[in-house]
């Protein structure tokens, strides 16, 4: 009834999986804990235990503050989470922050259609490399996804187009204006699904065939002024054996809307393939409150003045002075103009690798994110001797409730700068990219292209501005769908062969163990170059686990039979004709004798 006194009640206390259990005791704690058991997909939550030991990491803290935004009115500080991991904690601090008076952070609400809805920033910044390079493909979102069983097609294309009425950005053009580009939202209309049938090709041909498509699909460019920014394609194999073609464009999309997408798609898909007897519902999904162009129209509202320049100014800060470039040694020059041709390879980590990064992370109250990155800096320190490097990574970008269901173009990136000077031990590197990425999401709202504009790096054809190297770790698996009606989704796999950073290191949860994948412009690197940085990457990330207190210095990169190769060449034979003198001189001596050779 609400009437009992909590206080005089016994404090109910019992073993869980995690520790102890202890219950809430006051409403803040309650609401706390029911925001965590929702972010974290648990039953129950109690007050004393760590949010990141029951699984938590910062894109689910994320999710936390904007759930308590929502309720409690307050603007709190995603460190807070870091600093106090237990709903008691945290409620502490709310309740600090409510007694404070400090003002939240405004909702994103519906915005009237009665002119011209600008674009948010992030589109701005690729509209405008569109124009530049309107044939390329760089920014193309291709999935091509393999569905096993009955295969009802029809359905699926309604499905479809059901998906791109509920979502404004699939149904969106871009036009030029004098100051650049507005949105155009179209009405409602079917979406398309063209069948191709390969069935009268032999078993092999077919596959060979569909990969074909898919790769032809994932190279082919968008007309954003004209559209559709979504396409998809069903290509038949068998009778239950299908591949589907689905490619966006980035500009309307991202990482997060791939798995809203899908999740939605099959949805609708399962409410629309029901015999025709049953009940057939318009939509099961409920209305969306807001669409991506309210999220513009309220970035390009609250963004600007104070709030603008207090986010500038951490950035300018943060990033004065840091190195133009990331020197790696290449197999080839680089070229005056960078292109997007690339390759990528692929790895694993192993469970014991993995559950010895996870049990850092818990120990130095970090994330694996933020472990796996440290390795990543370390690496690309020893291979460019720098100890001043700046690395990209994407966040989400959706830090308010109303805009977690949407398709659109909200991820941002984060360009991180670590210092690893001073040889210190793989802890304290950890602690520093801790401070950096805790400080980096505090102001992640500043746009990158804003960043970009304002730091006013000396702009080079040859290389991305203020970073090129790309690193993200995707431990939430937005793009799971369950089997529905006997139908399966999995990925067509496939090499991907366009990059837009010298190099792109993904990592993603596989089971119990970290998959990975390094993407690498081919203009710079061969492929034995890329398949030799991912094993010396495992090796680091092995002893990374197994001594952290290292020194950084003192840590192995190189796999066993590498070393064993390398200390042999110290071990054969003097050479004689050398006679002791250093190899530079023995160089310019052969320069002299032969000046014409190559």
């Amino acid at each position: 009834s609400g009437k009992l006194d909590r206080k005089a009640l016994p404090e109910p206390e019992f073993a869980s999986a995690e520790g102890r259990y202890v219950s809430p005791r006051t409403p803040t704690e309650e609401v706390l804990a029911e925001i965590w058991a929702e972010v974290l997909r648990l039953e129950r939550a109690g007050v004393t235990e760590s949010f990141f030991e029951l699984g938590g990491h910062s894109l689910l803290a994320t999710r936390v503050i904007s759930r308590v935004r929502q309720v409690f009115g307050v603007e709190l500080p995603l460190r807070a989470l870091f600093e106090g991991p237990t709903v008691a904690e945290l409620a502490g601090r709310v309740e600090e922050i409510r007694r404070a008076g400090a003002p939240a952070l405004p909702p994103v609400v519906p915005t009237e259609r009665t002119g011209p809805l600008p674009l948010s920033f992030a589109q701005e910044r690729l509209w405008f490399l569109h124009q530049m390079e309107p044939e390329g493909a760089g920014y193309n979102m291709p999935w091509p996804g393999r569905l096993r069983g009955c295969l009802d097609a029809r359905a699926l294309e309604r499905a479809l187009g059901e998906l791109v009425r509920r979502h404004e950005a699939l149904r969106t053009t871009f036009r030029p204006v004098e100051q650049g580009a507005v949105q155009i939202v179209h009405p409602p209309a079917p979406a398309p699904l063209p069948v191709l049938d390969l069935t009268g090709l032999a078993p092999q041909a077919r596959e060979h065939e569909a990969r074909r498509l898919a790769r032809e699909d994932a190279a082919r460019p968008f007309d954003l002024e004209r559209g559709p920014l979504l396409r998809a394609t069903l290509t038949r194999l068998s009778d239950e054996e299908h591949v589907l073609l689905l490619c966006m464009h980035h500009v309307v999309s991202d990482g997060w809307s791939m798995g809203v997408l899908f999740r939605e798609l099959f949805t609708l898909y399962e409410a629309l393939s029901r015999p025709s007897g049953a009940a057939r519902p318009a939509s099961p999904l409920p209305p969306l409150a807001v669409q991506y162009a309210d999220f513009a129209v309220w970035q390009r509202s609250w963004l600007r003045g104070e709030v603008l320049r207090r986010q500038l100014d951490w950035w300018r800060e943060r990033l004065g002075g840091a190195p133009p470039a990331l020197e790696l040694p290449t197999d080839r020059p680089r070229p005056a103009v960078a292109s997007s041709r690339g390759a990528s390879h692929g790895f694993r980590l192993g469970a014991d690798i993995t559950r010895g990064l996870r049990s850092l992370a818990r120990r130095e109250g970090a994330t694996l994110y933020m472990v796996t990155h440290a390795a990543l800096d370390l690496l690309l320190s020893r291979w460019s001797g720098q100890e001043d490097l700046v690395v990209g990574s994407p966040i989400a970008g959706r830090t308010q409730v109303e805009t977690e269901g949407l398709i659109g173009f909200f991820v941002n990136t984060l360009a991180l700068r670590i210092d690893l000077s001073g040889d210190p031990s793989f802890v304290e590197l950890l602690g520093r990219v801790r401070e950096t990425a805790l400080g980096a999401y505090a102001h992640q709202d500043l746009p990158f292209e804003r960043l970009v504009e304002e730091v006013a790096p000396e702009r080079d054809l040859s290389h991305t501005p203020l970073f090129q190297v790309m690193f993200a770790l995707q431990n939430v698996r937005f793009g799971e769908v369950p089997a529905i009606g006997g139908l399966r989704l999995e990925g067509l796999g496939g090499e991907i062969r366009t990059v837009r950073f010298d190099l792109e290191l993904d990592l993603h949860e596989v089971g119990e163990e970290l998959g990975g994948s390094v993407r690498y412009r081919t203009d710079l690197f061969d492929a034995a170059t890329m398949e030799r940085f991912a094993a010396q990457y495992r090796t680091l990330l092995g002893a990374v686990g197994a001594w952290p207190e290292e020194r950084v210095s003192r840590l192995a990169i190189l796999p066993a039979e590498e070393a064993r190769t390398l200390l042999a060449y110290g071990s054969g034979p003097a050479c004689e004709d050398g006679g002791g003198v250093a190899v530079h001189r023995l160089f310019a001596a052969q320069a002299a004798r032969t000046p014409g050779a190559t």
